[in-house]
């Protein structure tokens, strides 16, 4: 069986992973797994069926069957994503909605139900992964991995910003305050904690613009 390259691009929240993912899929022709949007999509489908956060048989059991896809839509920037068939793009990329998915993320049997449903992305002619632990976890053997990280001021800078551009309201001093929590949860969770691989290369964005992390991230496939 022929080796299928994967890139795996880890980092906490709003040091553009997605955008990155994205345009790099897009530059080599390999498919795209957002696995942030698996979880988010997750907790929108478990609040829709009423379930609670600490119900882990029925979240499981939901993780086993989740409905969930993306597509891609020429000229737009970001993915659309379906829920049992419903375009659920907008509600997605909300502050609650990462809140419950950040939540969710902590439970082991959870993220071990979603581990074969992210691997199974990784298809001929290639894979981009864009995620928390995708070159520690997902795909630790992935042929290239980065790490991409950036201050969570400008982070939350980031995120007002995005959420403003979607049509959502946002108050910085309450994104920076989330974006903390988050950081700590994910870097503080017992499975699957938030870190750089070993061998990942760490690229901080803080005060690089979208065009020079790509840059570094194909010098670092061509190379």
């Amino acid at each position: 069986m022929q080796d299928i390259p994967v890139l795996a691009v880890d980092g906490p929240s709003g040091v553009g992973k997605g955008t990155v993912a994205r345009i790099v899929a897009s530059k080599m022709g390999w498919n795209l797994l957002d696995s942030g949007a698996i979880y988010r999509g997750l907790s929108l489908a478990a609040g829709s069926r009423k379930i609670n956060l600490d119900d882990e048989k029925s979240l499981v059991s939901l993780a086993d069957n989740l409905n969930l896809r993306f597509e891609s839509v020429e000229g737009q920037e970001l993915l659309n994503v379906y829920v049992d068939d419903l375009e659920v793009s907008k509600e997605l990329r909300t502050e609650k909605t990462a809140e419950l998915a950040s939540q969710l993320a902590v439970i082991a049997p959870l993220r071990a139900a979603l581990l074969k449903k992210q691997q199974q992305f990784e298809r001929a002619p290639g894979l981009v992964a864009d995620g928390r632990d995708m070159g520690t976890v997902v795909f630790p053997n992935a042929t290239y991995k980065i790490y991409l990280t950036a201050s969570a001021e400008e982070r939350a800078q980031r995120r007002l910003k995005q959420l403003q551009n979607s049509a959502n309201a946002g108050n910085i001093s309450q994104i920076l305050a989330e974006v903390k929590k988050r950081d700590e949860r994910d870097a503080s969770r017992k499975h699957s904690p938030l870190k750089p691989a070993e061998d990942a290369l760490i690229i901080d964005t803080t005060y690089l613009k979208i065009d020079e992390v790509i840059a570094r991230v194909m010098a670092l496939i061509e190379a």
